[in-house]
């Protein structure tokens, strides 16, 4: 599933392809992508301007010159990319925005997971998803007394806790199981125990490996592409996910692969301790 990194890259991209343009027609081959009927959003978007593309989370938001915003969930295998006006729809095209300069805004799914919610602009705090969402993953959203104040909290494990998107947005497998390695912190310690030193690690790893993911233009491992339809960087760079029975860089220690919360979750077992309540 994108995470984060990979989803702002999309934004990114489809703000440099699309920003500005009038939305002449739309084509809508799968209905129960949407959350209102095929001819409400014909009705609703059509003869207005992309605005522009913002993120929230893992959530595009498309925002039009009428004040509506369409909300976009890419999920499992979602995504943009821009055709001349005319070209063949693949079968995994599910929605197609016909703009004014003979292109065409596509959203391709091959898993038909994605959804997309149509809501006034302000009213994104509606949708489950977006309602709850923590706050992002920057130095001034995230801050140490925001993260220590629900961490005292947690009494489950520190990964679910980070896939959590009520506590931080955007973080998913991948980069949990990067900032635990980073922070030397085994992903089935119990959050309330994790130390004020290792909570400001912590903080300090999650916010540099999204800034250098987005920089990597995100992490290509099954399908995902950005808007240009091009892989991302970033894979280059993981130093544990997907490198389960590989020495782990810091001390040479085959990396393990164990089930954390129903999820694949490589970490170093000499390098990241599980502490429990009694040290």
């Amino acid at each position: 599933m994108p995470e984060l990194p990979e989803v702002e890259t999309v934004r990114e991209g489809l703000n440099q392809l699309v920003k500005g343009s009038h939305v002449n027609s739309i084509d809508v081959l799968y209905p129960k992508m949407i959350n209102v009927t095929p001819e409400k959003l014909k009705v609703t978007l059509t003869n207005q301007d992309i605005k522009r593309i913002d993120r929230r989370g893992k959530y595009l938001l498309f925002r039009f010159s009428n004040d509506m915003t369409l909300v976009s969930h890419l999920r499992m295998e979602g995504k943009y990319d821009v055709e001349p006006e005319g070209t063949e729809p693949t079968k995994h095209t599910h929605v197609i925005f016909h703009l004014n300069d003979d292109r065409e805004l596509r959203y391709k799914d091959s898993r038909k997971f994605g959804r997309m919610y149509l809501i006034k602009n302000g009213d994104e705090h509606t949708l489950s998803g977006l309602g709850t969402i923590g706050p992002e993953p920057t130095d001034d959203d995230l801050t140490f007394d925001y993260m220590k104040s629900i961490m005292n909290k947690g009494r489950g494990k520190i990964k679910p806790f980070l896939l959590n998107q009520s506590h931080i947005a955007g973080l998913g497998n991948i980069y949990c199981d990067e900032v635990l390695w980073l922070s030397k912190i085994h992903p089935e310690t119990i959050a309330n125990t994790i130390s004020d030193n290792q909570i400001m690690e912590l903080r300090k790893n999650i916010i540099e490996e999204i800034k250098m993911a987005i920089k990597g233009h995100g992490t290509t491992v099954h399908s995902y592409s950005n808007a240009y339809g091009e892989a991302g960087q970033f894979q280059n760079s993981l130093h544990v996910y997907g490198r389960a029975g590989e020495p782990c860089e810091r001390c040479g220690t085959n990396l393990e692969k164990i089930k954390v919360a129903q999820r694949g979750t490589t970490f170093c077992p000499n390098c990241q301790h599980k502490v429990t309540k009694n040290g």
